[in-house]
């Protein structure tokens, strides 16, 4: 579903991406992990459009969206949930919601997909009149998801969703993973969670300095002695 082939990405002289290549198959759940600065938010960033590669090239079913806009490429299936959360803090839970239904002209199936959303997190269900910026760390997490679901993405692009949270939420907001990827959703999770997003990978990459080092089933990097002592604590 998803390609990324030899993708350079330049901040100025800086090079951040230096060639890396990854897929990932429909239907799968694939991670990229990776110390702090190894490249993977730039990497999403480039996939969704927000940036632009310097060399390379990303495919989409095949349709090279390399050069496309970021809106477009949200109408053609890839959907962002950010590092940070980055909900609208002044609207409502159910504004941001629909705000994430933008491209979108199908009224009914919108609303259809609202009430998913809400089987999902029913918290958001109770909170769906309250101000964004009232909400835990966690129900912003469940916000900025929900929120990426609505475009009705063939895959979603998850940016540290564990970030801050505690370990009972991070379990909470995994099995949320797996549920939408159960949905017929693809995930590319980034995570500094090595081990929770290794136990739900199909598919993993370990990114250091720009450079892809490591490729494997999220089984084999678990159990990968490398990955232990760098990433696991082992």
């Amino acid at each position: 579903m998803l390609k990324v082939n030899d993708l350079i990405v330049r901040y100025g002289v800086i090079e951040a991406i230096k060639g890396i290549s990854f897929e990932v198959n429909d239907g799968e759940i694939a991670t990229l992990i990776g110390a702090n600065g190894a490249g993977k938010t730039t990497t999403m960033h480039t996939i969704s459009g927000l940036l632009k590669p310097y060399s390379g090239s990303i495919f989409l079913d095949d349709k090279e969206i390399s050069k496309v806009t970021p809106h477009k490429i949200v109408e053609m299936g890839i959907a962002q949930c950010p590092e940070r959360r980055r909900v609208f803090a002044q609207q409502s839970v159910e504004d941001n919601l629909l705000l994430g239904a933008y491209t979108r002209k199908d009224k009914d199936e919108i609303n259809k997909d609202l009430n998913n959303v809400y089987d999902l997190f029913p918290r958001l269900l109770e909170r769906k009149n309250q101000l964004a910026g009232t909400l835990s760390g966690g129900e912003q997490q469940m916000l900025a998801m929900g929120r990426a679901l609505m475009a009705k993405p063939k895959i979603m692009l998850l940016d540290e969703p564990s970030m801050g949270l505690s370990p009972l939420l991070v379990k909470e907001i995994f099995t949320i993973i797996k549920d939408i990827n159960r949905q017929g959703v693809t995930i590319l999770l980034v995570e500094q969670n090595a081990k929770m997003a290794l136990g739900i990978a199909d598919r993993a990459y370990v990114i250091e300095t720009g450079r892809i080092v490591m490729s494997g089933s999220g089984e084999e990097l678990l159990n990968s002695d490398s990955i232990k002592k760098a990433y696991l604590g082992g």
